[in-house]
């Protein structure tokens, strides 16, 4: 029995120490590293991507407002053309007819009325002095009446003759380029409900504009002022820019997709931009340039508390109330973990705008690692993992094997 008792209280001796053993061993081979990011300067930009249309800033379309004949051009497509040169005429031989037969009408009625007119005054001066019966006096009114209208008609008409034989000679009405020409000598034009288009002239093409598209999503962020970036195929890897001129408050709606037009300023000093070519735009909603940033991710970090203590790290905490208003980061001080409180500006996706709190050079703790010898490390103690997310192919029978 004596011997039994001893063999059992050896076993439970030996079980112990392996115990110890065993933790002990777990103590020494664990060891937390730290991920840290420092606060830099840098720039924090966002940008809204469309496509567009490259325009000249002022075009005009030159049209005619009377049918005929094309008779001359003078101008022809890239001329540079100053207002009031003459760049066509159309044939002249009908509205010259036109003309003459209305200045034939204005010397009939002008006659018709002269004698009207004085026959007028005679027989008023006749009904004046009892003379002559109401309806004769009533009939020269009218007749009076009659050869002014006709008289004021004939000059209007004549007025409108001259002013067509004045179209038939095509002027341009700004300085600028031709930049497009619809017909050709001899072709026969009709003016209509709406005035045929002749020749378009670019005011200036130093000066143009890209018309974009922008999505209905982003449109709440593109205002006048902001700079833009675009490119156009016909220069690949060259770089235009721009400023955001206009914000068009019409939609247009094209297969269910709403859009908006942003007009873009373009300055086309060497007149590489042709009107017409597409261009690849970059809106730029947010530009801060060299402004403290950090990553958003510092902002997220929480410490694990039970593996801190494991490990004899000691935190110091502030206790915040509402930390979705109140920023922190934690800041490792030897085996000391301070949380200090921050102020953010401008946040987005890849960094966040210290205002105050933090220096330039400064390190911020990102994420919290536990490594086990040389197995590896395993990302531990911050939100940026989470227990509920499946683990990685494999896993599970690399921890069989260990066991």
């Amino acid at each position: 029995m004596k011997q039994r008792k001893s063999i059992t209280f050896e076993g439970l001796l030996l079980t112990a120490s392996v115990c110890v053993c065993c933790c002990l061993g777990c103590s020494k081979g664990e060891n937390i590293s730290w991920q840290t990011e420092k606060v830099v300067r840098s720039t924090m930009s966002e940008m809204v991507s469309a496509t567009g249309t490259v325009e000249a800033e002022t075009s005009v379309d030159v049209g005619t407002q009377v049918s005929g004949i094309i008779d001359k051009i003078y101008v022809d497509y890239n001329s540079v053309v100053k207002k009031g040169q003459l760049i066509a005429e159309m044939d002249k031989v009908t509205l010259e007819a036109q003309l003459k037969s209305q200045e034939a009408q204005l010397a009939s009625a002008r006659a018709e009325y002269e004698y009207q007119q004085k026959n007028y005054a005679r027989n008023k001066v006749l009904f004046e002095k009892e003379l002559i019966s109401d309806s004769d006096y009533e009939t020269a009114t009218y007749d009076y009446e009659r050869a002014k209208s006709a008289y004021e008609q004939a000059e209007a008409n004549i007025v409108s003759a001259r002013q067509n034989l004045g179209y038939a000679v095509i002027t341009s009405p700004i300085d600028g380029v031709v930049i497009s020409r619809e017909v050709e000598e001899g072709q026969t034009v009709a003016a209509g409900f709406e005035t045929p288009t002749l020749f378009t002239i670019a005011n200036d093409l130093t000066e143009m504009e890209v018309i974009a598209d922008v999505d209905e999503a982003d449109i709440g962020q593109v205002q006048e002022g902001q700079q833009v970036t675009f490119t156009v195929d016909a220069y690949r890897g060259e770089v235009f820019e721009g400023v955001v001129k206009q914000v068009r408050l019409e939609a247009t709606v094209e297969s269910n997709v709403v859009t908006y037009e942003v007009v873009i300023s373009a300055p086309n000093p060497e007149l590489k931009l042709k009107p017409g070519l597409t261009a690849t735009v970059s809106i730029y909603t947010l530009n801060k340039p060299n402004v403290l940033t950090i990553a958003p991710k510092a902002l997220r970090f929480v410490p694990d508390e039970a593996l801190a203590a494991a490990n004899g790290i000691t935190l110091k905490s502030l206790n915040v109330e509402n930390p979705a208003v109140q920023k922190t980061v934690w800041i490792k001080n030897g085996q000391i973990l301070e949380e200090k409180e921050v102020k953010i500006g401008t946040t987005t996706t890849l960094m966040a705008e210290v205002v105050g709190g933090l220096s330039e050079g400064q390190e911020v703790i990102v994420a919290m690692e536990l490594s086990k010898g040389k197995a590896g490390a395993v990302q531990s103690g911050s939100t940026e993992s989470s227990p509920f997310m499946p683990k990685p192919p494999g896993s599970d029978k690399k921890n069989k094997k260990k066991e």
